[in-house]
């Protein structure tokens, strides 16, 4: 076997040339994306006037296991792709484990995370489409800004409507966007009726992904020429980021690497669902029996605490139902710093993968999560993302878990980006202003309450 280095890097000759869409083996497909009229599953021409067409075919495509990565996209890729794989040789030896510990580095590129892989195509199959102009959502920023390089790169006009408290807590990611050229629009707004109707209920809210999603819908389908991008939760955004589990795959057979435990964050689900998803296909098909763990904030448990439910994607419920671990629509988080894992619900793939037995889910308190990435800073010299830092912060427990038993385990985790637009939330945490938000039960019915009243 070959000797394991700190960093292992495929050639761009080993880059993925398709796409892996896991529904192709899953044993039982998840519930179809269902139109909230008829309560019948979602056809082409429903989805139409908010995605591009090629999307939509991604997005219901059941049966194809490859989908061939366009030559366009994948020129695009190689500005930062393959992604490294790396061995935490440094945070090893820190936590003084028997395990060995590597993490899939997706913060390489200028947009700071995994978003541009989902960016990059999604702004193509625009382009292609002959679309003048965009519209999205973004929680922390990182999709965001992802988005708006890929406009640029393909002269597409961009609106983004960003939560509000992160617009306010991340300004240099506002930055960036605009730097790009996208137009940034903090979220609640004045303006869109749903966003009026959200500061009329919700006087003075930080606001949430649920709520810019129902603004970026909303001016899509009134704008001419425009379409709607999300960067998370649907099938073609796991798709496309299938690539990142695709390269750590070719990785670990490159240098004889068997994981045991693989780990990501989970917000929408899209970083974690592309990181896993070519293992979990060989564990479905018997395969492996790796352990994998989705880890989420305490203070939006959809995962944890929440319902298997038919839910809206969105706080102004206007798009299709899908059945989802979800905290209800209705459900405004707390102005946590992860404000990429800000969402009521989870990926339907995610979800019924957690619904089936097929992976683990943990939440953990946001102090907990910047004591890992205070340690990881300090260990590996990377400065890893709130969102990433949760991830971190479980392969750090099954690593000191490792030590206890005295058990060697071999460990991969997801560090989706970087944590150097986020400064406001490590100068927090490191005066000692940090603090935890845990919802309670209350809290949380308050959000089930808004779960639409269906049989399907």
């Amino acid at each position: 076997m070959a000797t394991i280095p700190y960093k292992i890097y495929l050639s761009e000759d080993e880059m993925p040339e398709y796409w892996y869409n896991i529904k192709a083996d899953m044993k039982e497909l998840p519930a179809p994306m269902t139109h909230p009229g008829t309560l019948k599953p979602c056809t082409v021409e429903d989805l139409q006037p908010v995605f591009c067409d090629d999307l939509i075919a991604q997005e219901l495509n059941n049966t194809d296991k490859y989908i061939e990565i366009p030559e366009q996209i994948r020129n695009f890729y190689k500005m930062y792709r393959p992604s490294p794989l790396t061995r935490a040789y440094c945070l090893e030896k820190m936590l003084d484990t028997p395990a060995e510990i590597y993490y899939k580095f997706e913060g390489t590129n200028t947009s700071g995370s995994h978003k541009l892989n989902s960016a990059a195509a999604q702004v193509y199959y625009a382009k292609k489409q002959g679309l003048t102009s965009l519209t999205t959502e973004t929680g922390a920023g990182q999709w965001g800004t992802a988005l708006s390089m890929a406009c640029a790169y393909y002269n597409i006009d961009l609106t983004v409507y960003m939560v509000k408290i992160s617009s306010e807590q991340k300004p240099y990611r506002k930055a960036v966007i605009e730097t790009y050229g996208g137009k940034v629009i903090p979220s609640p707004s004045n303006t869109t009726e749903i966003g009026r109707k959200i500061l009329a209920e919700n006087p003075g809210t930080g606001g949430s992904l649920g709520c810019a999603i129902s603004e970026a819908i909303e001016t899509a389908v009134k704008t001419a020429n425009c379409r709607y991008v999300l960067g998370s939760v649907l099938d073609h955004v796991l798709l496309h980021q299938s690539i990142i589990g695709e390269e750590t795959k070719a990785a670990c057979e490159k240098y004889g690497i068997n994981p045991d435990v693989i780990i990501g964050c989970v917000g929408g689900g899209s970083n974690f669902g592309g990181l896993i998803s070519p293992f979990m296909g060989d564990k479905i098909n018997g395969k492996n029996n790796i352990r994998f763990i989705g880890v989420e904030p305490a203070s939006c448990p959809s995962l944890t605490r929440g319902k298997y439910a038919f839910d809206f994607g969105d706080t102004g419920q206007i798009t299709p139902l899908m059945k989802m671990y979800t905290l209800g629509s209705g459900f405004m988080p707390s102005p946590n710093h992860a404000g990429g894992l800000r969402y009521h619900g989870m990926s339907s793939i995610v979800s019924k993968l957690y619904h089936d037995g097929y992976l683990e889910a943990r939440s953990v308190e946001q102090t907990k999560v910047f004591d890992a990435a205070n340690l990881f800073a300090r260990s590996e010299g990377i400065l890893p993302a709130p969102e990433s830092a949760h991830a971190l912060k479980v392969a750090i427990d099954e690593a000191i878990k490792c030590k206890e038993t005295g058990e060697k385990k071999t460990i991969l985790f997801g560090l989706s980006g970087t944590g150097y637009f986020d400064m406001a939330a490590y100068m927090s945490y490191n005066d000692g202003t940090m603090t935890d938000y845990i919802p309670t039960d209350d809290d949380l019915e308050k959000g089930f309450a808004t779960l639409p009243k269906v049989e399907i």
